[in-house]
């Protein structure tokens, strides 16, 4: 396989371009997908066999069940984030190593459940909290360590609608290509 075809792949909706100016209805676009991921995610994973769930979007890639623990992890991991950085005064995030996480048993249980209850609950949680940031919150830094780059908050929403919409088109790739490859 091509390196071009397998970066499409991987990045089926493209990279997460920070616009020059975020403004408002960037924001709201944002929560608003932020929002709707369970119920998109739920209406893709619904009655997929076991075998189903194994199905992978590319080579050396996670099944579509990873992505869905993945995603349950990821997303409250970023929560807590939100939550450090509303609080602390530009704290430096921790990072946490996604791909041994896939790895541990509760990112290979084919039983979904309780990572798509956990992705509801917390989903309609953090839309609340974003819908709720003042401008001056939203302008709220962290500090990943993995590169000393600072984020703001209004970035990281951005971020994560765009993280939610590249692993949904993962799921839809892995449910096209039909293999576990």
């Amino acid at each position: 396989m091509q390196e071009e075809e397998l970066n499409n792949l991987k990045f089926p909706i493209g990279t997460f371009e920070v616009p020059l100016v975020i403004t408002n209805e960037n924001i709201l676009l944002w929560i608003n997908q932020v929002e709707t991921f369970p119920a998109k995610l739920i209406e893709l994973t619904s009655g997929l066999s076991d075998e189903k769930k194994n199905w992978k979007y590319r080579p050396e890639g996670w099944s579509i069940k990873q992505v869905v623990h993945h995603c349950a992890d990821s997303h409250i991991n970023s929560f807590i984030r939100f939550k450090w950085t509303l609080t602390e005064d530009t704290p430096i995030i921790k990072a946490y190593d996604e791909a041994k996480w896939a790895e541990l048993f509760d990112g290979s249980e084919d039983d979904l459940e309780g990572s798509i209850m956990l992705l509801k609950g917390l989903h309609a949680k953090w839309a609340r909290l974003l819908r709720n940031l003042s401008e001056e919150e939203l302008m709220r830094v962290f500090i990943h360590p993995e590169h000393g780059k600072r984020v703001s908050l209004k970035e990281n929403i951005g971020i994560y609608a765009w993280h939610c919409e590249h692993h949904l088109a993962h799921i839809k790739q892995a449910i096209s290509a039909k293999c576990s490859y």
